[in-house]
């Protein structure tokens, strides 16, 4: 999937000139936690978010450094929080040259986007015009919806069988001896494992599957040290 299947396409934004009150106005009012910035053009300038509120004159938070610190800031430093902290307009405040992406940016890319910037949204432009953004709440509901998979029509127990099988032993982290067996859409997993993350592996693996309806696991785990063996919880529970 790309940029544009996912998303918001009608955005709310703001201009530089908009007034401070009014943009966290507008935020309060639309529920949101950031808005971009346009010019009179209709150009992305800038973004501007919760965080850049935090540091505000109106509501006393506005930064104490002690004296000490004061003496080792630099003039610019202290003039671009002084305009931060005590500007009146969207322009004093806003992050500008924001991170943007195109329409056929993939979400793996939107995704290492935000992680490696720390941001929760990302412009997406087509040449200079913003045509939508894409925000974490736009991810969250592509997850949402992926979820509902159309029915493969090839899922039989052996194609099934075949994927599981495939899949497990294309990672580095496989079970020992695995095997799987299929009746019916329902999965049994077997074999031995030295390390209880791979157990949730595996299950997550196989119900990742198409067609798959219901996964049972009967992975065994063996202590590598002491060569002590315990049975899985499912057949430790079916057991007592």
């Amino acid at each position: 999937m790309r940029a544009h299947q996912i998303m918001t396409k009608y955005v709310t934004t703001v201009t530089p000139r908009t007034t401070i009150e009014d943009a966290a106005n507008i935020m309060l009012r639309c529920h949101l936690s950031g808005v971009p910035v346009v010019n009179d053009e209709g150009s992305l300038v800038g973004i501007v978010s919760e965080s850049d509120f935090l540091r505000r004159t109106e509501i006393g938070t506005e930064r104490k450094r002690p004296a000490f610190l004061q003496f080792f800031a630099s003039a610019g430093k202290l003039a671009a929080d002084f305009v931060h902290e005590r500007g009146r307009k969207v322009e004093d405040i806003m992050t500008r040259d924001p991170v943007t992406v195109t329409e056929q940016t993939p979400l793996s890319e939107l995704v290492e986007l935000m992680e490696k910037r720390g941001i929760k949204r990302l412009p997406v432009l087509s040449g200079k015009v913003m045509v939508g953004i894409v925000t974490r709440s736009n991810l969250l509901q592509a997850v949402a919806s992926l979820a509902r998979e159309i029915p493969d029509p090839t899922a039989d127990d052996d194609h099934i069988r075949d994927r599981v099988t495939r899949t497990i032993q294309a990672t580095d982290w496989r079970p020992a001896g695995f095997q799987a067996t299929v009746r019916n859409g329902i999965v049994h997993l077997h074999g031995i494992i030295f390390d209880d993350h791979v157990r949730q592996a595996t299950i997550v693996a196989a119900k990742n599957i198409a067609g798959v309806k219901e996964v049972h696991d009967h992975l065994c785990y063996v202590d590598t040290y002491s060569g002590f063996y315990v049975e899985s919880p499912e057949d430790m529970k079916a057991a007592s």
